[in-house]
């Protein structure tokens, strides 16, 4: 696996950072980065239990299928992703997925005087095709998070 980091400093609170990540009104427009021709942007449904499932989806069902690792609000979300979603099927078990499952994706949030450093990172397998769209999405969807955060 690869780790892909990246780190934006933010003026602004660590829970204000944390709900512009997670509320679903400004999840989905950070997550357009990711997918630019989804109109209507990322979506995630979760039942923020650690062990439990959440759901990352385009507008046509599609994504991953994750369990939160850690959770320690407004300061650590740690995803483990299971699967795959295609057209709202799970698939947990194929033998491409079995290539990257177990991969995390990492949220870290510190803050000092009002300014929050996030550090977010993404595992993906060497020499996926997915890494082009992975640095784009992080790297312009984490300015968007600052826009929002910093409003």
């Amino acid at each position: 696996m690869k780790t892909l980091q990246f780190t934006k400093e933010i003026n602004a609170t660590a829970q204000k950072v944390w709900d512009v990540l997670w509320n679903p009104e400004t999840y989905s427009k950070w997550t357009r980065a990711f997918n630019p021709d989804d109109p209507l942007g990322g979506s995630m449904r979760s039942d923020w239990e650690v062990g439990g499932k959440t759901l990352f989806m385009d507008s046509n069902g599609s994504g991953m299928v994750s369990t939160i690792k850690t959770i320690d609000e407004p300061y650590e979300l740690v995803f483990e992703h299971l699967g795959e979603l295609i057209d709202g099927r799970e698939d947990t078990t194929s033998e491409r997925v079995k290539t990257w499952a177990g991969s995390l994706e990492e949220y870290y949030l510190t803050e000092q005087d009002g300014i929050t450093t996030l550090r977010a990172s993404v595992q993906i397998p060497e020499g996926d095709e997915g890494e082009e769209t992975m640095d784009r999405g992080f790297t312009e969807g984490l300015e968007v998070v600052k826009r929002l955060a910093e409003q």
